[in-house]
């Protein structure tokens, strides 16, 4: 255990000072949140531009120096603990590189060529790629990581799972440090679930590191966003601990925070099509419709993660419910 605190604090320092020079970078770069695309689900302006205008030119590459935190420091402890690198890690490692190079991909769309659309990459297109790489990873957690036994529509599941949390990671991350928050909730209930699992618990302490480093610059008022890069990439990494774990279920529940602002956007635009241009929310995802209704970004991002935080109690209790049957 003390091994993984110490290489908590290593993730967090070297993080931290990282961080500093890499936004003035990111400045220097213009890599910025632009300002003609800011939309909500349903491509409307005017509202999400009143309650997020403020932000057009916050930097927005923070997920890339995270991943490669990660990339760094996950091979460089086994090596220093004299013991090969795992499989396990590996396909973790690979998770936040192969979504983390769609969200950068993405990220860098909007920024050089912001005419496109609202959502930069079409939304088909994204999720055919997310789902492509969900589907790679499937596949060698079916085959290297022992989950044959599931069956192939193993294969099928995680694919969902993965995309899935990858998505309402990505559509709750619209407020200062909501969802770089709610991560460190949701990636240390899987911490209590992975006793035992020397990768997982490695990879877990260097993102959880990594990710309150980047906390301390992404709360109110925000220095630096993760992006899409980040944001894809820690949503299927979350998803691929789970998978790994065999508490993919419970994961809904301790991350019911991103599974509840995520799924109200597609509720939003759902009721838009299919009730005659009727709303359920005034502007989605829900994290917004509270800020409409008068609440201040502080006092959303508050109760969200107290409601992270009761989330991943019950998600842990369930988790070890389950390992008793």
């Amino acid at each position: 255990m003390i091994n993984y605190l110490l290489l908590t604090i290593i993730s967090f320092l070297f993080s931290g000072v990282l961080f500093v020079p890499f936004i003035g970078l990111l400045y220097k770069l213009k890599f910025q949140n632009p300002a003609n695309l800011s939309r909500d689900i349903l491509g409307r302006k005017t509202l999400f531009n009143k309650l997020q205008g403020h932000k057009v030119g916050t930097p927005i590459g923070g997920g890339i120096l995270i991943i490669a935190v990660s990339a760094l420091l996950t091979p460089l402890y086994f090596l220093l603990v004299s013991v090969p690198i795992s499989t396990t890690s590996l396909i973790l490692l690979l998770t936040l590189i192969l979504f983390g190079a769609l969200g950068l991909l993405d990220d860098l769309k909007k920024l050089f060529k912001p005419k496109d659309s609202a959502f930069s990459l079409r939304m088909r297109h994204k999720l055919a790629i997310q789902l492509g790489l969900a589907l790679i990873i499937s596949i060698l957690l079916y085959n290297f990581l022992g989950k044959a036994s599931f069956g192939v529509w193993y294969v099928l599941y995680s694919t969902l799972v993965i995309t899935f949390f990858a998505n309402v990671f990505n559509i709750t991350d619209g407020l200062d440090g909501l969802a770089g928050g709610l991560f460190i909730i949701s990636i240390l209930a899987l911490g209590f679930c992975a006793v035992g699992n020397v990768s997982v618990l490695t990879a877990i302490a260097v993102l959880f590191g990594a990710v309150l480093a980047f906390l301390y610059f992404n709360v109110s008022p925000a220095r630096l966003f993760m992006g899409d890069t980040g944001a894809l990439a820690f949503g299927a990494v979350l998803a691929v601990i789970a998978l790994i774990l065999d508490i993919s279920i419970p994961l809904f529940i301790i991350g019911g925070v991103f599974v509840v602002d995520g799924m109200s956007s597609l509720l939003q635009w759902a009721s838009f099509v299919f009730r005659g241009g009727k709303r359920l929310f005034k502007i989605a995802p829900l994290h917004h419709h509270f800020e409409a209704l008068g609440w201040s970004e502080d006092k959303v991002v508050i109760r969200f993660w107290l409601a992270g935080i009761v989330c991943a109690i019950f998600g842990i209790l369930f988790a070890q419910l389950g390992k008793s049957f």
